[in-house]
C-alpha cells in the first residue's frame, strides 16, 4: 500500500502538470500568432498579381447609397461584372479580405480623414460601402458643401471626414477654360490649404492623395511671385516640368503636418493611382474597355507615371527623415496600373443624356478594383495595433454579425 507522503507528491505533481499545460499551450499559440505576424510584416504586400475571387463583391450598388453616379458602373449599364471578381494576392503570402468589424473595433474611438481628389473620396465610398455589412454612418457634417463631408458609425464612435484639396496646398483658379479647356491654376507652393491644415489636431488616421489634378495648366507661386508655370502658354513665364510643382505641394503639406504638435496621428500617403486612356488622349476618344486584370508582365509603371510616383516616394521619405510624425505609404501604384479593366468609361451617366464628359478612365467603378485600398488599409492598422490588442479585437468581433448582400 501506498505511504501518504508520496500519494501526496503524486497529487501535487498532477496539480503542477494541470497548471503547466494550459500556459504551455498559450505559450505555443503565442509564438504560432507571432510567427504569423512576423511572416505578414516580412512580407512585400504590394508586390503581387491579381487573382479570381469569386467570392466578390461584398456589396453591391443597389445596397450602398456612398457610390457617387459617375462611378455607379453598374447602374448605368456595364455590361460585364467580371471586373469586380478579382483580389490582389501578394507574392508569398496572403492580404486577407476585408473585415469590417475587425476594421470597426480596431478604429473604434477614433477618427480619419481623407485628403485630397475626388479619387481620394472615390476611396473613402468604397470604405462606407466595404463597412455597411456592419452599419451605415450618419451625415454629421457641418456645412451643405459635398467636397467637405463628415460621418459618424454611432455604435463605434467613429468619425470619418473628407477634405477637397486636390493640390493639397494653397490654389486658386485663374481661368475657367485655360489653354486646355481644362482652367488655369494658381498654386501657392509655399503655402498651406488652411481648410485641412487647420484641421489636422482633430484626426487619428490621415489618408492622403494627390497627383491628377497636376496635369492641368498651371502658374507656380513662391513667396507670392511668378516663379514659373506648367502649359500656361503666358508671355516671359518659364515653362517647367509639372513634377516641380507636384514635388513643391507635397513637401509643403507633409511640412504642415510635421509641423502641427498636437497632431500625434498616423499619415498615410496612397500613392498615385494611374490612369488608363487607350487608343487616344482623355480628349480626343481615349476608352478604357478592358473586362479583365493585366498581368505584371504585361505592363509597367513608366513615363508620367513613374515621375509621379518616384516623386511621392522621394517627398515621403523627406517627410519621414524628420521624424516628428508617424507617415505609412499605402504603395498601391504597381496594383493599379494592371487594373486597366477598372474605370467607369461611359458608363458613368445614361447613354442619351446630354453631358460634356469623357469617358473616365480616371476614377473606379464601385464596387472594384480599389477596394483592394481598405485590404491594404486594415493590414497596416492591425500592424499598428500590435498582436495583443489584435488578439483582443477579435474576440471583441465574433460577438458582431455581419449582412451579406448578393
Amino acid at each position: 500500500m501506498e505511504d501518504k507522503p508520496h500519494k501526496v507528491e503524486k497529487i501535487i505533481l498532477i496539480l503542477i502538470i494541470l497548471t503547466i499545460i494550459p500556459l504551455l499551450l498559450g505559450f505555443l499559440q503565442n509564438i504560432s500568432s507571432n510567427k504569423y505576424l512576423l511572416i505578414e510584416e516580412e512580407c512585400e504586400i504590394f508586390k503581387g498579381e491579381w487573382v479570381p475571387n469569386p467570392e466578390a463583391p461584398y456589396y453591391t450598388n443597389n445596397t450602398c447609397w456612398a457610390i457617387h453616379e459617375h462611378q455607379n458602373c453598374m447602374k448605368y449599364g456595364r455590361p460585364d461584372s467580371d471586373f469586380t471578381k478579382w483580389k490582389w494576392k501578394p507574392h508569398g503570402c496572403q492580404l486577407p479580405n476585408f473585415d469590417p468589424i475587425q476594421f470597426l473595433e480596431i478604429v473604434a474611438g477614433k477618427s480619419m480623414a481623407f485628403i485630397g481628389d475626388s479619387v481620394g473620396r472615390n476611396h473613402m465610398q468604397s470604405l462606407i460601402c466595404l463597412l455597411s455589412r456592419v452599419e451605415y454612418p450618419i451625415d454629421v457634417s457641418n456645412t451643405s458643401d459635398e467636397q467637405f463631408k463628415t460621418f459618424k458609425y454611432p455604435s463605434y464612435n467613429f468619425t470619418m471626414a473628407t477634405f477637397w484639396s486636390p493640390h493639397l496646398i494653397k490654389s486658386e483658379e485663374s481661368d475657367t477654360n485655360g489653354p486646355t479647356h481644362t482652367g488655369l491654376f494658381n498654386l501657392y507652393l509655399d503655402q498651406l490649404d488652411q481648410k485641412w491644415t487647420t484641421q489636422i489636431h482633430q484626426f487619428d488616421y490621415l489618408i492622403i492623395n494627390t497627383g491628377h489634378w497636376f496635369f492641368r495648366p498651371s502658374i507656380y507661386y513662391e513667396n507670392n511671385k511668378i516663379i514659373g508655370c506648367r502649359y500656361c502658354l503666358l508671355h516671359n513665364v518659364t515653362d517647367l516640368p509639372m513634377t516641380y510643382g507636384y514635388k513643391r505641394a507635397l513637401r509643403t503639406a507633409f511640412k504642415a503636418i510635421n509641423g502641427v504638435e498636437n497632431y500625434k496621428g498616423i499619415t498615410f500617403l496612397r500613392t498615385f493611382a494611374p490612369s488608363h486612356f487607350e487608343n487616344g488622349e482623355w480628349d480626343k476618344g481615349g476608352n478604357c474597355i478592358r473586362t479583365k486584370p493585366l498581368r505584371s508582365d504585361e505592363i509597367k509603371v513608366e513615363g508620367v507615371n513613374l515621375e509621379f510616383y518616384e516623386t511621392q516616394l522621394e517627398e515621403f521619405k523627406v517627410a519621414e527623415r524628420e521624424g516628428k510624425k508617424k507617415f505609412r505609404l499605402i504603395d498601391s501604384t504597381g496594383a493599379m496600373v494592371l487594373r486597366a479593366d477598372g474605370h467607369p468609361s461611359r458608363y458613368g451617366h445614361w447613354e442619351n443624356e446630354n453631358v460634356t464628359l469623357y469617358n473616365d478612365c480616371v476614377h473606379w467603378c464601385l464596387p472594384g478594383p480599389i477596394d483592394t485600398w481598405n485590404d491594404f488599409l486594415l493590414h497596416m492598422l492591425k500592424m499598428e495595433l500590435g498582436e495583443a490588442s489584435y488578439q483582443h479585437n477579435k474576440l471583441l468581433s465574433s460577438d458582431r454579425k455581419m449582412k451579406f448582400v448578393r
